[in-house]
This record gives C-alpha cells, sequence and structure tokens, in this order.
C-alpha cells in the first residue's frame, strides 16, 4: 500500500493546483497583517484637543463660538497661568455659568475668588478638532488613559496566544478547512462589531475575539499550504511571508484614503467574508483525513490534485496507507527532558519572544516619530520584500543558523545606532532603522523554519504551538514596553531592542544546522544533532 507522499510525487507535489490553492489561501497574509499592525493607524493620537471648562459648551453655543474661539477662551489663560500646559491634562479649575460674559468669562468666578485660577487635573471632558479620527479621540484614551491604547494591542496579542491554542487544537481535531472558515467568518462579523462598539469595553473584548479568530485564519491557511506539497517544497512558508508584507505595505494606502477609525476598521475586516467562497475550491487536507483514518476521502482528493495537475494516478493507487500512530499527549517535559531537546526548546522559545516584541515595536514606533505616518510606513513594510529573497538565496547555500544569528546582530546594532542618531540628519537615521526592520524580519521569517525542523514529528506540532506562544506574549509586551519608555525618552525602547537582539544572536549560534537533513522523527534523532 503507498503511502501519502508517494501518491502525492505521482500526483504532483507542486503543480498547477498547488499553485492556485497556495495563492488564494496566501490573501489570508495579507488581512492578517493588517489586524496585526491596524493599531498604528486605528490609535493615532490627535494633534489638537484640549480640555474644556465645565459649563463651556453650553456658553459656546449661546454665544455662537467657533471651536477655535473656545479654545483661545480655555487654553491662552491657562499657558499664561502655567507655561508648561498645554491644557490638554489639565484645566482652569473654575466652572461657567449662564451669568459669564461671552467676551470675557474669564472675569466671572461664581465662587468669588481673585488672582490666577489653580489648575485640575481633567476627566473625561475633552475636545477634538476631529473627533472620529481615532479611537484615541472616540474613547478619550489620553493623559492619564494613555494607557488603554496600550492595552488595546495587547488585547489583541492575547487573542493571538489564546486562538493559538485553541483553534489549534480545533483544526487537529475537526479539520483545517472547517476551522479556517470558521475563523474568516469570525474576524468579518468580530470586525464590524469594533467598529460599531458603544464603548472601550465593547471594543476590547471583540477585539480580544478578532484576535483569536486571525490568528485562526493565519495558522490553518500555513498549515494546509505546507500539507499539499511534498516535502522538497518546505520552503515554501517563507513564500508566505511575502504576502504579510504587501498587507503592511497596503494598510498605509488604505487608512490615508478612509478617513475615520471606523472606515478603516471595516476595509480591513470585511474582505474576510471573501474567503468564505474558499468552501468550494479549496479542499480538506488529506494528510489530515489520513490521520483520522479517511484514507478514501484522502484518496478522491488526490485524484482531484492529480486531475487540474495533468497527471494521472495508477489504478495501484486504490488506497493510501493510513496512519496507525495512537495520539499522543505531549507535555512541556518532553521538550525539556533531554539536553539537545531542552537547550533548543529555551533558544527557541527566547527567538520567538524577541523577534515578535522588537518587530511590532519597531512597527508602532513609526506612529510615534513624526513625519508622513503613511510614507515612513509604506517604506517599512518595502524593505520587508528583500528579507524573503535574501532568505531564498542563502539558507539553502550557507544554512539557516548563520543568517538567523546575523539578522539579529544586524537588527541589534542598527536599533543602538539609530538610537544615538542626531535629529537633524533624518535620512541617515532612517535608513539606518530601516536595516533593523529588515534585520528583525528575516530573524521572524527563519524562525518559522528552524522551529519546525528541531522538534520530531511526534513533538512537533505541540513544540512549533508551545515556542510560538511566546511571540503573542512579545507582542502582549511591546506596547506597554514601547510607549512608556517613549514617554521617558523616545529612544529608550531602541536600547531594550538592541541588547535583546543581539543576545538572540548569539544564542541561536549554539542551534545545530538543518540544512540537507531529513526531518527528525524521534527524540533520539534530535540529540544526535550536532
Amino acid at each position: 500500500m503507498p503511502s501519502f507522499d508517494e501518491v502525492l510525487k505521482e500526483a504532483g507535489e507542486f503543480g498547477r493546483f498547488q499553485k492556485r490553492v497556495f495563492f488564494l489561501l496566501c490573501q489570508t497574509g495579507v488581512t492578517f497583517s493588517f489586524l496585526f499592525a491596524s493599531v498604528v493607524f486605528l490609535g493615532q493620537v490627535p494633534d489638537n484637543y484640549w480640555c474644556r471648562i465645565p459649563g463651556a459648551a453650553e456658553l459656546s453655543e449661546r454665544c455662537g463660538w467657533t471651536l477655535e474661539e473656545e479654545r483661545n477662551f480655555t487654553v491662552l489663560p491657562l499657558l499664561l497661568a502655567n507655561g508648561s500646559s498645554r491644557g490638554e491634562c489639565e484645566r482652569l479649575d473654575i466652572a461657567w455659568d449662564a451669568s459669564a460674559s461671552c467676551t470675557s468669562p474669564l472675569t466671572h468666578r461664581p465662587n468669588g475668588s481673585a488672582g490666577s485660577p489653580p489648575l485640575t487635573a481633567c476627566h473625561g471632558n475633552w475636545v477634538y478638532q476631529q473627533p472620529h479620527s481615532s479611537i484615541v479621540s472616540e474613547y478619550n484614551l489620553v493623559c492619564s488613559r494613555a494607557w488603554m491604547l496600550d492595552l488595546s494591542q495587547a488585547i489583541l496579542n492575547l487573542g493571538f496566544l489564546a486562538g493559538a491554542f485553541t483553534l489549534g487544537y480545533a483544526a487537529d481535531r475537526y479539520g483545517r478547512i472547517l476551522i479556517y472558515l470558521l475563523s474568516c467568518l469570525g474576524v468579518g462579523i468580530c470586525g464590524i462589531i469594533v467598529a460599531f462598539a458603544p464603548n472601550f469595553t465593547v471594543f476590547l473584548i471583540f477585539r480580544f475575539l478578532q484576535g483569536v479568530f486571525g490568528k485562526g485564519t493565519w495558522m490553518t491557511c500555513y498549515v494546509i499550504v505546507t500539507e499539499i506539497v511534498g516535502s522538497a517544497q518546505r520552503i515554501i512558508g517563507i513564500v508566505i511571508q511575502i504576502f504579510f508584507t504587501l498587507g503592511i505595505m497596503i494598510l498605509p494606502g488604505i487608512a490615508y484614503l478612509v478617513p475615520t477609525w471606523q472606515g478603516i476598521q471595516l476595509a480591513i475586516s470585511l474582505p474576510n467574508f471573501l474567503f468564505l467562497l474558499y468552501y468550494w475550491v479549496v479542499p480538506e487536507s488529506p494528510r489530515w483525513l489520513l490521520t483520522r483514518k479517511k484514507g478514501e476521502k484522502a484518496l478522491k482528493i488526490m485524484h482531484n490534485i492529480a486531475k487540474h495537475n495533468g497527471k494521472y494516478l495508477s489504478p495501484h493507487y486504490s488506497e493510501i496507507a493510513v496512519s496507525n500512530a495512537e495520539v499522543s499527549n505531549p507535555s512541556f517535559l518532553d521538550l525539556v527532558r533531554t539536553p539537545q531537546m531542552r537547550r533548543n526548546t529555551l533558544i527557541l522559545m527566547y527567538a520567538w519572544f524577541t523577534s515578535a516584541l522588537i518587530y511590532q515595536g519597531l512597527v508602532m514606533r513609526l506612529g510615534i516619530v513624526g513625519g508622513n505616518l503613511y510614507l515612513n510606513f509604506f517604506i517599512s513594510g518595502a524593505v520587508e520584500l528583500p528579507a524573503a529573497l535574501l532568505i531564498l538565496v542563502t539558507i539553502d547555500r550557507i544554512g539557516r543558523r548563520l543568517p538567523f544569528a546575523i539578522s539579529n546582530i544586524v537588527a541589534g546594532i542598527a536599533c543602538l545606532i539609530t538610537a544615538f542618531l542626531p535629529e537633524d540628519i533624518p535620512w541617515f537615521k532612517t535608513t539606518v532603522a530601516t536595516v533593523g526592520r529588515l534585520g528583525i524580519t528575516i530573524a521572524f521569517e527563519i524562525v518559522y523554519l528552524v522551529n519546525s525542523e528541531l522538534y520530531p514529528t511526534t513533538l512537533r506540532n505541540f513544540g512549533v504551538s508551545l515556542c510560538s506562544s511566546l511571540c503573542d506574549l512579545g507582542g502582549i509586551i511591546a506596547p506597554f514596553l514601547l510607549f512608556r519608555l517613549a514617554a521617558i525618552w523616545l529612544e529608550l525602547p531602541l536600547i531594550i531592542f538592541s541588547i535583546l537582539a543581539v543576545v538572540c544572536g548569539i544564542l541561536v549560534l549554539l542551534l545545530p544546522e538543518t540544512k540537507g537533513i531529513s526531518l527528525p522523527e524521534t527524540v533520539e534523532d534530535v540529540e544526535q544533532l550536532s
């Protein structure tokens, strides 16, 4: 009885059928990148806002003031009383009533006090020139509430983490394409609810759920593609990342053309409903069907693949060998019980954490460094395209380990240099920062490949899921680390990034080289890797 790989070789390992499915599923990378990086545009901090004095809205309406006139009456006296205050997070501690003058409202003090009025912190009474331009102005995520913007991105990454375990397990149990389609439906529905959320709590709940389903789409599309091609196409996972990069480049165009955050949210969520059409063109993974003892269905799909590839399966391929392996329940102890497995696991966990933290930190940093956000974001995405090409050129020639280490070290050095470059040479600072972004992108894409090659078949799914969960943990920490440290010194996060990246570059040199070797089948095979 032939094995699945033998039947796949006969039907075509990467023919017209696989290329079509590959292209269709890779579009998921575009929409996932929208979700991943959208906070940069959804959470833009307004340029012009101030704290409104109680009673100012009624007085403004009675006096026929414009917003600019109201701001002058509110903020200019504050600047005179306290030159360091811009009226964003504090206001004059007074209240205006119906007896206040339209021309000199500050001359009237309801409490009869004299001299410069005291200041008080602002609590929920902000005025924005563009009230619906971002979630910051929509939900008042400024001043003492600014940390809630960090929370919104952390909640999304927490959803990614939950999705990796729950939907990863569900895809193994109930099928790849079913979970993929349900996840696409979930992302679309949750995205619409997020756009019309009546308050910030509802926004966070459904942003979390959008993260759960978003991770489900990304994981399952990756798995389906890799399971319907031959082992020689192992590197195809790197090519999938290019579509993620294309999404990063398209996103600023959407944000530039759509003026409100609700419009941006709908524009990046609604395309997920189109993926439901894949029900009629993308089959279930035949490899998964074989693990579920469904050999007849798998063979039917293989005949369809052969037909589309212009091949013909021999008559003796009447059935495929079904896996007789019992389903095991691996634990974390299995990954650290032996010396080589323990070393690989700990280094890979740190590499996932570092790559995600630095990558997401550098993406979000574009929103706070000034300049043309849309152009800078597009350029930062464009520099990721060479990353996949460099990987494709190098890893099958000089191996995985050396490019993995060099990319981390280059990213770390570039972040350190960028932190200390003066602001009066922005072109040079941007160039060096771009090199850092390119380096960490290469490292992030290589860790996907290396992780799967360093675990035995019996522990591969569990090992990759566990290690990559540190990626989502890094994403949870990234916004807090970036925005809170940047409030102390704008370049301080880059110092932290540089240390983490250089340490990672040194550690990955301790991993074994996997170029040109067969995937390990058992823990003993891993222990023999040098």
